[in-house]
């Protein structure tokens, strides 16, 4: 990245700094760039070639996002039901758009029912996972033999910006590519599976200008302010107390956490201002660790690793996220009752 924005050695010994406090330690793409020496780097330019432009960014959108897409959904129904038993698809995605899109691409690739109930969840950014998993269960609420599918797929590297600012630099450092993938429904069993229990949303407007996305010429723009962490901080306590007021769950009865990992200093901020353990933020460094913020597929990422480390005890998880606006999503889920 050094390299790539040309920076003198101040700004290579700031970034460099950036880098070394992030707790990331590796991250994914589809760009195939970061596979090579950096001579060798096309997309990514280290001399003075023009940003990439957005039909190129968006060509490359679809080349990796199907084939990543199917694979998240077919790990996920493996062993569960087949892919002709989907009866709602539900698609996710902030950093690629087309008609027909991803949500169409899908259900071509897999030959998925031809009357199959489509929907997609586009531009909502880090909690729109969240919002997916609500409408998920809305749709069970109102049918009984109803089997959803959510893929979340992203590509944030693909809008890479070669023009050096601190919006772009804090890009380059926290966000990576993935895409995951859940099963929702009333009548496929699993042991460790979770009840989707209550859901609940703010927006904190005075943050609009602090997180945002936005299309342009050049690729899509992220806006990602200092103060992100500042404006969680301020509301994060009153907006898990809210959530728990409204679910007529107490503090005490939550055993995992399930927190986006939005960045380093966001996870500190959380857990000071909700007095957790240490332990309680495991599975949300752990994956900030291993992948970064994938953006939607973040806090599904962390939710898998928290049902896979489930033992016979009962368990409340308490998930956020956030996003644009600035939007906190939450929400709880519980193991299911024996």
């Amino acid at each position: 990245m050094q390299k790539a924005f040309r920076l003198d050695e101040t700004d290579k010994r700031k970034l460099s700094f950036l880098y070394s406090h992030s707790k990331i330690n590796s991250r994914y793409s589809v760009i195939r760039d970061f596979g090579f020496p950096d001579e060798d780097w096309q997309f990514i330019s280290m001399n003075g070639k023009p940003n990439v432009s957005l039909n190129e960014r968006m060509d490359l959108f679809r080349e990796y996002a199907l084939p990543l897409s199917v694979e998240a959904v077919e790990k996920c129904i493996d062993g569960f039901i087949k892919p002709e038993e989907i009866t709602h698809l539900i698609t996710v995605s902030c950093t690629g758009m087309s008609a027909p899109g991803l949500d169409l691409q899908v259900a071509e690739a897999m030959q998925l029912r031809s009357d199959i109930f489509r929907t997609s969840v586009n531009f909502m950014g880090c909690y729109a996972a969240i919002h997916a998993l609500k409408m998920a269960k809305m749709i069970c609420d109102g049918s009984q033999s109803a089997k959803v599918v959510i893929v979340a797929t992203e590509l944030c590297t693909i809008h890479f910006q070669k023009d050096y600012s601190i919006d772009n630099a804090a890009s380059s450092l926290l966000f990576a590519d993935g895409s995951a993938a859940v099963l929702v429904s009333n009548s496929v069993e699993k042991k460790g599976g979770l009840n989707l229990d209550h859901f609940y949303s703010e927006v904190a407007y005075k943050g609009k200008s602090d997180m945002s996305w936005e299309l342009s010429n050049n690729g899509f723009l992220m806006t990602l302010s200092s103060y992100i962490p500042q404006l969680i901080e301020e509301d994060i306590l009153a907006l898990v107390n809210k959530a728990l007021e409204k679910s007529n769950i107490s503090r005490e009865e939550i055993s995992h956490w399930c927190l986006h990992p939005g960045g380093n200093k966001i996870l500190e901020v959380i857990k000071q201002q909700l007095e957790l353990r240490e332990e309680d933020l495991n599975y949300s460094r752990k994956v900030l660790s291993e992948y970064g913020n994938m953006s939607s597929p973040t806090i599904l990422f962390v939710l898998k690793e928290i049902m896979e480390n489930l033992n016979e005890a009962p368990a409340k998880v308490f998930g956020v996220a956030f996003g644009p606006g600035l939007t906190m999503e939450t929400f709880i889920a519980s193991t299911h009752e024996s």
